[in-house]
Order: C-alpha cells, then structure tokens, then sequence
C-alpha cells in the first residue's frame, strides 16, 4: 500500500472485530482523548510515538482517528513514509465514529458551554 485508504466507521468496527492485528490509533491530544475516544484506541501523540513503534509492527493494520478525518490522513502519510504498510484514515474521524453509534470510552464529563452562558458571565465579570 502506497497510500492510506479512507474508511468508514463501520468498516473500521468490523476490521478490528475480525483482524487481532488491527490497532486503531486515535491522534488528537491527549487532553480531549481523555475526554472520549474509540473504545480500545491508542492515543498517538509525539510523546507516545517511541511507545506505539515499540509495541506496533510494519505489517499491522493501523487505522487513524482524530477530530474529523483530516489530520488523520496528514499522519497516515507520515506513517506509509516510515514504512508502515497497511495505514487506513477513518472518515469523519471521532465525530463519525460516535454519530455511527460505534463503542467509545468517556473518561471525564466535558461540557462545553453554550454561547449564551459565555456572554453571561463575561457580562458578570465585567461588573465586578
């Protein structure tokens, strides 16, 4: 394989009910991996590259996630460069994973603040 190949959610469920080998790597920081992530992802950084070279072979399947499917691809290329050869981009990234109803892990509660609450309390702080 010279390049990845874009996969769906569900195609990537089922390679990794069906392949031991496949190893989905999720690349988004490890604070918002924290938050949720694909059940059973390896949270690929920088910082834990050494780590997934070490436990990781050339052969395996690896598929890619991270936020929508774009920067997965961008370390999908860099993968296939360094002689991996079985690298796939899941489409969509995390947002489709779990719009697919596919199992994920939530670590934390993360709410993110609506638009209306932010204007509030910039106003509160203001008058204080």
């Amino acid at each position: 394989m010279t390049e990845c190949i874009e996969i769906t959610p569900q195609q990537a469920w089922e390679m990794l009910q069906h392949d031991d080998a496949a190893v989905l790597a999720d690349v988004r920081d490890a604070q918002t991996f924290s938050y949720a992530h694909p059940k059973g992802a390896f949270n690929l950084t920088e910082a834990t590259w050494p780590h997934f070279e070490a436990l990781y072979d050339y052969d395996q399947p690896i598929i890619l996630s991270c936020y929508h499917g774009i920067s997965s691809r961008n370390v999908a290329a860099f993968l296939l460069r360094n002689g991996y050869e079985k690298v796939y981009s899941l489409q969509g990234g995390f947002a489709a994973w779990e719009k697919a109803n596919t199992p994920a892990v939530r670590d934390r509660l993360y709410v993110k603040p609506n638009r209306n609450d932010v204007i509030e309390n910039a106003v509160k702080n203001d008058r204080t």
